[in-house]
């Protein structure tokens, strides 16, 4: 990859960009001193990058936001509209070369959540984020690997489409070789398959490819993470790609089955996902991460994967107003083919948060549930562009058309008691009141990281709203806002749990500012949040419903594939008790009556199962 790059901010003109002064930038990356501007420019110099048995060279450009143009050697040699669109160029290097990529900002509705105030304006400069290539290939050589994988009468089958590109015109046979990914043994097996092209042009070869007694890939908690890699082999050239094996149908309830079982669906929403963002869902005991209005690169895709993580791959499309729907009908077709490979795709949204109907907070008496009643009732949002873009998602995909407030008729609820009205209490109020389904697509609260002051002018408030904070803390002190939100995710994923809703996703992961709605903090310094979500997505736990003085339930919820039997064991006070369980998979069960007195502090629950045990405290 070439090393030195410089940028600099220009205006459209046409042609290929020419600024009279560059500036030191490192690429890939979102340049700071870029922000809030519409265009960027970047420009590096690179030698000639073949060995002396290549004959070629591959450019490879990730990441590109939003809109591009790609000029090398003085000459335009792509365009791309999409961030999650590769761009990928087969050329004869000079001695020396200049690359010049122009970036601009969203020019329609799909820039997603990096064309709101939800993201700093230093993470949303017009660019190239994820990366860039140079390499030296043999002529002819295999450009790219596409890979899609379906369950058969026999099986299994991949799909194989392979890109291949050479200087003079070409007629041959490519070898393709499939076996199990990683460590695992397994025999491989071998296809040819024809492939044509015109000199100087791009040909593509088709195979399917049988694949007998498959090892399918699962959802962590539910199986094994089996994958297959692709080996394609034309002369002196490789490429290899991976793949897994599932199959996901939406179930009635709206839920997800993956391989013919349903998933009791634990998830955090990432605002603007790392790799490592994979690692802290999976420490919170998430089994599926919901990118937010936003797209995941390549290599938070393989992450999740490898995590056994489940991909909510939304459409960059958020808020109110009206948008193209043939050109959403085109990003939605592209997006799913272009992460088809991922076994962890599972589902699809369009369009999130269409109305702001809670853009200020209600409390929770009852003139102010007469006010949400009000506002619910004003609340004006035709669907039907939502779904008609839902259409083109193609099959084997669960798809939301829309994610929204109640009022929207949502296909994934945006519930924020606590936080836009009310309380956790007004939960059960809301969605007794309201037909929302059982998918809950957001939950959450705003929390303040330590060390952070709002009073400090260097304080970024993307993504969090400092006056329903104020309003439902009443303080900027960082440990009362972060018990605050702790307590409140808490309380809500329990309830969704308990109630057996089929998709419970937090909002959020990790903050995308200087604070917000994540159980991270920006630089993934942990929240106390982080625990308390852990502790309710534990897959097979005890709750206390209700949490307060007087009779409650104890409820265990079992999200594990297969029934567990075990003891739940409840402490108050100098008071202990303990009852044998059992609970089938994917199903929740009233085991336990507590009595709470007025005087008690505190209610400790512990669930065994087998040489596991679970805890979960109450302080009340």
């Amino acid at each position: 990859m070439p090393s030195e790059w410089s940028g600099a901010a220009v205006d459209p003109g046409g042609g290929k960009p020419e600024p009279r002064d560059w500036q030191d930038v490192d690429v890939p990356g979102r340049p700071a001193a870029f922000a809030g501007e519409d265009r960027v420019a970047y420009r590096t110099v690179f030698d000639d990058p073949r060995d002396p048995d290549d004959a070629l060279a591959l450019l490879g450009l990730r990441g590109l936001y939003a809109n591009a143009e790609v000029w090398l050697n003085d000459e335009l040699v792509a365009e791309s509209d999409a961030v999650f669109d590769p761009v990928r160029v087969p050329f004869e290097p000079d001695e020396e070369n200049e690359l010049v990529v122009e970036c601009w900002a969203p020019e329609d509705r799909f820039g997603g959540i990096h064309d709101t105030d939800r993201i700093p304006a230093s993470e949303s400069v017009p660019g190239i984020w994820w990366g860039v290539d140079v390499t030296g290939q043999p002529d002819p050589f295999v450009v790219d690997v596409d890979l899609t994988s379906r369950r058969t009468d026999g099986g299994a089958a991949i799909d194989a489409a392979v890109e291949v590109y050479g200087s003079e015109p070409l007629d041959d046979r490519l070898t393709l070789t499939t076996k199990p990914a990683g460590d695992r043994r397994g025999r491989g097996m071998m296809d040819r398959a024809s492939v044509t092209a015109a000199a100087g042009e791009r040909g593509v070869a088709e195979k399917a490819i049988d694949v007998r007694d498959p090892s399918l890939w699962w959802p962590r908690g539910m199986g094994a993470q089996h994958r297959y890699e692709v080996r394609a082999k034309l002369d002196d050239a490789v490429r290899t790609e991976t793949t897994g094996i599932a199959t996901v149908e939406q179930a009635e309830d709206g839920g997800i089955r993956v391989n013919g079982e349903d998933v009791p669906v634990r998830g955090v929403a990432l605002q603007d996902a790392t790799v490592q963002d994979a690692e802290r869902a999976v420490e919170v005991n998430a089994n599926l991460v919901r990118a937010h209005a936003h797209v995941l690169s390549e290599d938070v895709y393989e992450a999740c994967d490898e995590a056994g993580l489940l991909v909510w791959q939304d459409m960059p499309l958020t808020g109110a107003g009206v948008f193209d729907i043939a050109r959403g009908q085109e990003l939605a077709e592209r997006l799913a083919r272009t992460y088809a490979h991922h076994p962890s795709l599972a589902a699809v949204g369009i369009h999130d948060e269409p109305t702001e109907t809670f853009a200020s907070r209600v409390g929770s008496g009852l003139v102010d549930r007469l006010r949400f009643r009000w506002r619910v009732w004003r609340s004006d949002y035709d669907r039907g562009a939502a779904e008609e873009v839902a259409e083109a998602v193609p099959d084997g995909l669960a798809v939301f058309p829309v994610v929204g407030e109640p009022g929207t008729e949502p296909d994934a609820a945006a519930l924020y008691p606590g936080w836009d009205y009310g309380g956790v209490d007004d939960l059960d109020w809301v969605t007794e009141r309201y037909d929302l389904g059982g998918v809950v697509g957001e939950f959450g609260a705003g929390s303040i990281p330590e060390g952070v002051d709002p009073a400090d002018d260097g304080f970024e408030p993307a993504g969090f709203d400092a006056a329903k904070h104020d309003a439902a803390v009443g303080s900027d002190d960082p440990e009362a806002s972060q018990a605050y939100q702790a307590e409140l995710v808490r309380g809500i994923a329990e309830r969704l749990r308990t109630d057996g809703a089929p998709v419970v996703v937090a909002n959020g992961l990790r903050d995308a500012g200087a604070a917000g709605m994540g159980v991270y903090a920006r630089d993934g310094t942990r929240k106390d949040a982080a625990d308390s979500l852990a502790t309710a997505f534990e897959p097979v736990q005890a709750f206390l419903v209700g949490a307060s003085p007087g009779e409650c339930e104890v409820v265990v919820a079992n999200d594990a594939p297969e029934s567990v039997s075990g003891t739940v064991t409840w402490t108050v006070g100098d008071k202990r008790g303990e009852t044998d369980v059992t609970v089938d998979a994917g199903d929740r069960a009233v085991v336990e009556s507590v009595s709470v007195p007025d005087s008690a502090s505190s209610v400790d629950l512990a669930l065994t199962v087998g040489d596991a045990t679970v805890e979960n405290t109450y302080r009340l």
